[in-house]
């Protein structure tokens, strides 16, 4: 039986999953740096297989998928079945023939030991109902001195593409305290964090490099405040709090705390992140 705030969770990326999908795009344009991160630190090339845990819409499955070419292969996962089916249909509409897809959680992946050469997650592991047990999976379908390699966000305050939002937002409606555990983007913000983890998992060879890029796209304020509002269902739940006196102000509020990420039409946020990484043992894993 699925705990009921783990199913809460699923519910809401089902919830979410359209609006990923609309904003395909964008997204992958956006994130693009954090693929090409997560493919440099587990070292994937051409004809490897590689295991996608927690793929979302698509990515980095798709774009790892030209990588490996028609000699590798690309396993996507992810627990929320909409999102399965859009990542699918973009796959197909791609003919892209060298991924397969299964619905499954992180921490049970239905795959046997020593099946892929890396495995990946980029913005998954935040999201993880048990981050420990998912590492742990993750080693062990590796092959031996196999990569698992994981994106997160750094802290809040380094990435304004969310704070720039939340904080004004924050400010109109009541929030409760967070446990720092909780599923959350900024879960593993704290360096050492993650890596404690996989460490923990007796991965060798763990590291945490941070990663500072530009979240880039040609868009307008008014666009961004769309996306951002339609993709979060964080966001969408605080927004139906606020009455409707209140949207536009918080709007405003917003675009003057965002407006110097914005010129000439073009969006341009600085952005933290951290890639975490470390190789299975060649022994047993405890």
């Amino acid at each position: 039986m699925i705990p009921e705030d783990q199913n809460k969770a699923l519910h809401a990326w089902q919830t979410s999953a359209p609006y990923w999908d609309k904003y395909r795009v964008l997204i992958t344009e956006m994130f693009a740096p954090l693929t090409s991160g997560l493919v440099e630190e587990a070292r994937i090339g051409i004809g490897k297989k590689v295991l996608d845990i927690g793929g979302g819409s698509g990515e980095p499955s798709l774009t790892i998928s030209r990588i490996v070419g028609p000699a590798g292969s690309v396993t996507y996962t992810d627990p929320v079945g909409s999102m399965l089916e859009a990542a699918r249909a973009e796959a197909t509409r791609r003919g892209l023939a060298n991924i397969q897809f299964r619905q499954c959680s992180a921490d049970d992946l239905p795959f046997a030991d020593c099946t892929f050469d890396a495995a990946v997650g980029r913005l998954s592991a935040m999201f993880f109902a048990d981050p420990a047990a998912a590492v742990r999976e993750a080693l062990r379908v590796v092959l031996k001195d196999g990569f698992v390699a994981f994106a997160v966000w750094g802290p809040k305050k380094a990435n304004p593409f969310f704070s720039s939002i939340t904080d004004v937002i924050d400010q109109f409606v009541e929030v409760a305290a967070q446990d720092s555990d909780a599923p959350d983007a900024f879960r593993f913000a704290k360096p050492g964090k993650l890596a404690g983890i996989l460490q923990q998992a007796d991965a060798k060879n763990v590291k945490e490099r941070q990663l500072n890029f530009q979240i880039e796209a040609a868009i307008s304020f008014d666009e961004f405040w769309k996306m951002r509002t339609e993709m979060s269902d964080t966001l969408r739940e605080k927004m139906a709090r606020l009455t409707p006196a209140h949207l536009p102000a918080v709007k405003r509020a917003v675009a003057q705390a965002a407006r110097g990420y914005f010129a000439n039409g073009t969006m341009s946020f600085p952005a933290e992140a951290l890639i975490v990484s470390g190789k299975k043992p060649a022994g047993p894993l405890s």
